[in-house]
């Protein structure tokens, strides 16, 4: 693994990238709050496994990249978009002069995903889009348990942090593959990583003020493969249905047991999924 730093204006980015960039980039864009060491490294070796050279970043506002602290984090307006976080995700792309690139992003991640191909499709060569919808209101569906918790106040310190992680996974995880042991290890490495509950907050503005993708993905002329877990309780299925539903030619591939989480029991068959469908593209292009 080697990590660097690309640049978006005044927006510092922390990358890590694996494998041989030779090989077509594959370029792993994370959820709200989330930490690109969340794709763990066994997990990104897998996909180096199958040819591909592996990107992961932390997005702006979280990990190791530049926090907006003194920007709004209430009603009076988001301090930037999924546009803003979309070119992040290309800055990180050129900082490693890849031109075009299979992309697969999670929850807020598969929004910022479906935003790059949306905006320079010429870049993309694939798109996955996991756990995620479109921004219409309608497709955005939580149980009334995990929105409780998701827009409760943050967690202050790292028992607090980690205590809401495991929480949160006994609600929206994916229950045949429960270890609170793991949870636990994966919620204490990102406490000490890096803490920005508040840039968690930025980021749901973010989200919130993007609005709906749908006309633009109805026009969308990029291979697409759609994943979501029948599990999931905080990003209902009907999202990634939805998002499969509007793209053209899109696949739409139900994990059952799968909440929203990635827990690597499931890894090798995301990999397989992930890595057939890139090679169809490829051949497509």
């Amino acid at each position: 693994m080697t990590s660097g730093r690309a640049t978006n204006g005044a927006c510092e980015l922390h990358y890590d990238t694996f494998g041989d960039p030779a090989d077509p980039t594959l370029l792993m864009v994370n959820g709200l709050g989330s930490q690109c060491i969340n794709y763990k490294d066994a997990w990104c070796e897998l996909f180096v496994a199958r040819g591909f050279h592996v990107i992961r970043f932390d997005n702006r506002d979280v990990g190791l990249s530049t926090s907006f602290a003194d920007a709004p984090t209430n009603e009076q307006g988001a301090a930037y978009t999924l546009h803003d976080m979309s070119d992040d995700a290309f800055a990180v792309l050129d900082a490693n002069d890849v031109e075009r690139a299979h992309v697969m992003g999670l929850s807020m991640g598969g929004m910022i995903v479906q935003t790059m191909a949306i905006e320079h499709p010429e870049r993309i060569l694939s798109m996955t889009s996991v756990m995620s919808t479109t921004g219409e209101p309608d497709y955005m569906k939580s149980s009334p348990e995990a929105f409780a918790l998701l827009t409760a106040p943050p967690p202050t310190d790292r028992e607090s942090a980690i205590e809401r992680h495991v929480a949160g996974l006994r609600i929206y995880g994916s229950p045949p593959y429960a270890d609170e042991d793991r949870w636990r290890a994966d919620a204490a490495a990102a406490f000490d990583r890096a803490f920005t509950p508040e840039g968690t907050r930025r980021q749901m503005f973010a989200v919130g003020a993007s609005g709906s993708r749908a006309d633009a993905l109805r026009e969308l002329d990029v291979p697409t493969l759609v994943i979501h877990g029948a599990e999931d309780k905080l990003v209902d299925p009907i999202g990634g249905r939805r998002t499969a539903e509007l793209i053209p030619g899109a696949r739409f591939e139900l994990i059952e047991g799968m909440g929203h989480d990635y827990p690597p029991q499931l890894w090798e068959r995301w990999v397989d999924l992930v890595t057939t469908h890139a090679l169809g593209a490829e051949q497509r292009s």
